[in-house]
């Protein structure tokens, strides 16, 4: 009978030492405990998935997609912001002394020149572009421009314009305003204190209160004209000395005169309407003769109603307000 104990030595005309036939079992055994374990552990597994509900599925599936999408919106606005990216570049001592030695380009539109000192330009300054300016300008000499355009408030110590100023909106000035020439108003005119001038030509004035004179009235225009009637007789003839607004009417008494006209006086721009004409007679020569008179928007007639004496003269002055 074979001895099958382990503890026995091996035959020793067998191929097989008994430490190999020892170990020959166990890798029998090995074999079997790995696909048991590997068995076991997609059970697990599989047990563990069917646990997860499917809304977390979708859950973690939304959470996946919306990380990609911010990744890719990330991504874009950084390529956008490298590309409006303007690249500064700082001046060296040796860029100055280059610059102050040659006509020297520094650069690209793209970048921008950063000057972190004063700059002093003894010559001129060429912009080709334009200038957008963070602070105060400060000009210590004449400023000559084109054109301005001023969207906000601007305050101006002393400003000159030597051609012309349009202004389009309300203009307010708070202090005195000298106009060394003309002035033109095209439309109304309200003042709220005194208006002193040396001259004034209106063509129309309106008072809405007492007109307070401390000189005289001095009437001016053309001079109205002057016919004599039937009354003045024969080689009588009349004159005038004056205007519309007041004058003197003069007629000198020919032979064999009568009762009717003595002088029609005919203004040089009729009124709107029937004026008021106030005439007096100058001198006593005119004390015994029955005088009248009659009136239109475009003159007077000055009559009498008996015969004057011939070879007189007789003088009228008149009046005449609308």
């Amino acid at each position: 009978m074979d001895n099958n104990d382990p503890n026995q030595p091996g035959n020793e005309n067998s191929l097989e030492t008994p430490e190999t036939s020892v170990n020959g079992a166990g890798v029998v055994g090995s074999g079997d405990d790995a696909i048991h374990v590997k068995a076991s552990l997609w059970s697990r597994i599989v047990k563990k998935l069917s646990f997860l509900n499917i809304y977390m599925l979708l859950f973690i599936l939304i959470i996946v997609i919306a990380g990609i999408i911010i990744f890719i919106g990330w991504r874009n606005n950084k390529k956008v912001d490298q590309a409006g990216k303007i690249n500064a570049q700082d001046l060296t001592t040796q860029d100055l002394g280059s610059i102050s030695a040659n006509n020297t380009q520094i650069g690209d539109p793209k970048e921008t020149l950063t000057v972190a000192s004063n700059a002093i330009f003894n010559g001129k300054a060429l912009f080709r572009d334009s200038i957008d300016v963070a602070g105060t300008i400060r000009v210590g000499g004449a400023l000559s421009l084109p054109g301005i355009t001023v969207s906000g408030t601007s305050s101006f110590e002393n400003v000159t314009i030597s051609n012309s100023l349009a202004i389009a909106g309300d203009t307010n000035i708070s202090g005195n305003l000298s106009v060394q020439k003309s002035l033109t108003v095209s439309g109304g005119a309200s003042f709220g204190g005194a208006i002193s001038a040396a001259q004034l030509n209106i063509d129309s004035l309106t008072l809405n209160q007492d007109i307070l004179l401390n000189r005289h009235i001095t009437s001016g225009g053309g001079v109205p004209g002057v016919t004599t009637g039937g009354a003045v007789g024969a080689g009588g003839t009349g004159s005038i000395n004056g205007s519309d607004l007041a004058g003197t009417v003069t007629v000198n008494i020919g032979g064999s005169p009568s009762a009717g006209t003595l002088a029609t006086v005919s203004f040089v721009n009729s009124y709107g309407s029937e004026p008021h004409v106030v005439v007096t007679p100058v001198g006593s020569s005119a004390a015994g003769l029955n005088w009248y008179i009659t009136r239109s928007a475009t003159g007077f007639v000055i009559s009498t109603t008996n015969a004057p004496s011939a070879s007189t003269s007789f003088s009228f002055d008149y009046v005449v307000i609308n």
